[in-house]
């Protein structure tokens, strides 16, 4: 993504300065890659041909999907990313990495020149009945992993988007089962780490290496590349056996209002670690004509949707309902796969857990925002996820995470903006735009981000409440800075 200026005035005596450093960082990223290349096989590093063309443009967001590695690396073991993480971390080399592809971050699963690891060899995933725990590498895909394993009645916490890969757990990871359960990540049993070294460690929460497996419970990329994921089971039962109740209901804008007020009653009331919802208002942008559409998914592990719980969903006017009995695979599948390419996306971050005021602005504010830039964008959401206190007890009854909330029902906001096909130039005026959107909706105050669903300029990770903890772990495993220095990812470390 590039954003445009007016005009872009470069002195010429630093002109020379940067093409040569920048000529000299190619021709490293190239002897490296030949190296290993040499080394690893043609299959395992390409430079050019049709996987890598297919790979290079095939993240998620079109901002990440225009960038050119110097080489892929496609690795097919652990013994591969360890081969070449050692050659990058040796030869200072700008690298990132690239499992399901779904993020909004710019520039944080692609780069421009430097080394791409991209998963696509690396995509089983594997049910031990003894051990009773999923084993998932990380070019694994959620829709595929819940259908292979589907046959055998159990799943992994996972994400609500069939297309969103295992970097998801990295950052936390929300699912219509983790009232139950917690956030995705508290599912951990094992994981199989490479440092930037290329040195790889195996963490738990009881080994020498216990600092890291927390901290990797939201720490997204910045502390090594995990290779293998041993997670714990939820026995979902397998197509046949609906265990939820629930489904989709549309509204029309004229619901809009009722349902802000549902949301916050919704966030703040309810402690049933069964009931799950996310509430999506939406706007899809047609040249000058914006389209509000207004999406609930509700669900019950149950056999019917509680009115106490759902009433007030229930009753406001709406345009489509579809609710039912369904399985776990069903519901993951009910907003589709969330797969759709071509567009740029954005997202930002907050938190709330205050008045109905607080919600109220965040709605007001969206709108003005989806006015304000509409000819640059195709569609809008402003998304609510609640939390519940029974969602944070259980990820510290398994060991706590490093975002570590304070025990009270808040909600996880997610502002997404998806741009006009084509549109890969952001003027300033947009992008303050979106910036002036995040500012005027600030997170409650204690409330972690939710790092999946952040901006790539908030400082996420000093919300966590165990910050300080995740500095220290990050330091004692990548002392010289390398990750920081050589690779996108979220900032404050």
């Amino acid at each position: 993504m590039r954003f445009r200026s007016a005009c872009f005035v470069v002195a010429a005596a630093f002109s020379g300065t940067f093409g040569q450093a920048q000529t000299n960082s190619s021709a490293s990223s190239l002897r490296t890659c030949s190296i290993l290349q040499s080394s690893l096989g043609s299959e395992v590093v390409q430079f050019s041909g049709a996987e890598y063309l297919a790979s290079a443009s095939s993240a998620w967001s079109q901002f990440n999907a225009e960038s050119m590695p110097t080489c892929i690396v496609f690795p097919q073991k652990t013994a591969h990313v360890q081969v070449a993480m050692a050659a990058i971390f040796r030869n200072k080399i700008h690298y990132a990495v690239q499992a399901g592809g779904h993020s909004a971050m710019t520039g944080w699963n692609t780069l421009q020149d430097g080394i791409l690891f991209f998963f696509s060899h690396m995509q089983n995933v594997s049910y031990d009945a003894v051990k009773d725990t999923i084993t998932l590498e990380p070019g694994i895909h959620w829709g595929d992993a819940l259908t292979q394993l589907q046959p055998l009645g159990v799943a992994p916490m996972g994400g609500r988007l069939g297309d969103i890969g295992t970097g998801l757990l990295l950052g936390g990871g929300l699912n219509y089962l983790s009232g139950i359960h917690g956030f995705s990540s508290d599912s951990y049993v094992e994981l199989d780490v490479v440092l930037v070294t290329g040195n790889v460690v195996t963490a738990t929460a009881t080994n020498e290496h216990a600092d890291l497996f927390r901290a990797l419970k939201g720490g997204a990329n910045r502390l090594g590349i995990v290779t293998r994921y041993e997670v714990q089971v939820v026995h979902t039962g397998t197509n046949d056996d609906k265990i939820l109740f629930g489904g989709l209901i549309l509204y029309p804008n004229s619901s809009a209002e009722a349902l802000v007020q549902a949301t916050q009653k919704y966030v703040s009331t309810i402690n049933d670690s069964r009931a799950s919802i996310l509430m999506a208002f939406s706007a899809t942008i047609n040249g000058t004509v914006i389209s509000p559409s207004h999406i609930l998914t509700l669900f019950y592990n149950g056999t019917s949707l509680p009115q106490n719980i759902f009433g007030d969903f229930l009753s406001i006017p709406s345009t489509f309902t579809q609710l039912g009995a369904m399985s776990y695979v069903e519901a993951n599948s009910i907003l589709g796969s969330g797969g759709t390419r071509g567009f740029g996306q954005l997202f930002g971050a907050s938190a709330f857990n205050g008045s109905v005021d607080q919600y109220m602005n965040a709605f007001s504010q969206w709108n003005k925002y989806t006015s304000t830039i509409s000819g640059a964008l195709s569609g809008t959401v402003l998304a609510f996820t609640p939390i519940q206190k029974s969602q944070i007890q259980a990820g510290r009854a398994r060991g706590s995470n490093i975002m570590d909330p304070p025990l009270t029902n808040y909600a996880a906001v997610q502002i997404q903006s998806q741009f006009a096909a084509g549109l890969l130039d952001i003027s300033p005026a947009v992008e303050a735009a979106r910036q002036t959107l995040l500012s005027s909706i600030p997170r409650s105050p204690g409330l972690p981000l939710y790092i999946n669903e952040c901006d790539a300029g908030q400082s996420v990770f000093a919300t966590y409440g165990r910050f300080n903890e995740l500095r220290k772990t990050y330091a004692k495993y990548d002392p010289t800075r390398f990750n920081i220095r050589f690779t996108q990812g979220p900032i404050g470390l």
